[in-house]
Formats: C-alpha cells, structure tokens, sequence
C-alpha cells in the first residue's frame, strides 16, 4: 500500500548553489548529498517540518537522454520550467522577507478564490507558486 510521497525532482543549473537558496532563503533543512559513480551527484533538501517528502535537486543529465537534457536546460533558462507549490500562513508578509532577500517575484501577492497567490523564481529559473490557503468551493471559481 502507498502511504505518501516520498521524492520529488526538481531540475536546476548548479546544485550547491540551488541547495544554498532552498536552505539560506527558503528555510529548508539539507537531506543526502553524495557522489556516486561517474560523478552522479544525489542531492536532497527537506522542510524541517515535514521530513517526509524530499526534493532531488537534479541537474538536467543522465538518466536524461542528450536531447532531453537539453531541453530542460533551455526551460530552465527561459524561466517556464516549472516546480512546486510553498503554503504559507501570510503571503504577504513572506512575499516581503524574500524580496528583502533578493528573491525574485513574477506575481506578488493577488487575491484568488482558493487563497492569496504570488509566484517567485529560484535561482535556477523554475517558478514555485507561495499561496496562503483559504477555504473554497467550485462555485467560488464561477463567472
């Protein structure tokens, strides 16, 4: 049976320097980081609160194949790569401690029907969405 997940993946340019913003900017805790064989290097990070669930910070290479390596370094570059969602308890106020940090904001904080929204990038171009959540029904997206 399938309790959760456990490992997601997210593509970056240079890991120690994307490891260095999701632990010094973003508050996340450091989980494996080893070299294997052929210099394949395996590195995680984790929220502290929720150790469960890590994320492979992967650059684009095997098991990729040459032309998919490729494009994900192109995604990347153009800043359309995707990652993941970040709750927070008050968008705004994380939104204004990280851009005191330098982060980047394609959206600062909008109203939604589901929460408060604003849209960052990290430091390797994938955006990451930071949402105060609120309750919702369908009805609350009609026109």
């Amino acid at each position: 049976m399938i309790t959760n997940v456990s490992l997601v993946t997210l593509w970056v340019t240079d890991q120690d320097d994307a490891k260095k913003f999701y632990i010094d900017t973003l508050g996340f805790a450091p989980g494996t980081d080893v070299t294997m064989g052929d210099g394949f290097r395996w590195v995680t990070i984790l929220h502290p609160d929720h150790p469960e669930l890590e994320v492979t910070l992967m650059r684009p290479g095997p098991p990729l194949d040459a032309d998919m390596a490729e494009a994900v370094r192109r995604s990347l570059a153009s800043g359309t790569m995707g990652g993941f969602g970040l709750t927070t308890t008050d968008c705004h106020g994380t939104y204004k401690d990280l851009v005191a940090k330098g982060v980047e904001f394609t959206q600062p904080p909008a109203e939604r029907p589901y929460g408060v929204e604003a849209v960052m990038r990290d430091n390797s171009g994938n955006w990451l969405v930071l949402v105060e959540k609120r309750e919702y029904t369908g009805e609350d997206f009609a026109h």
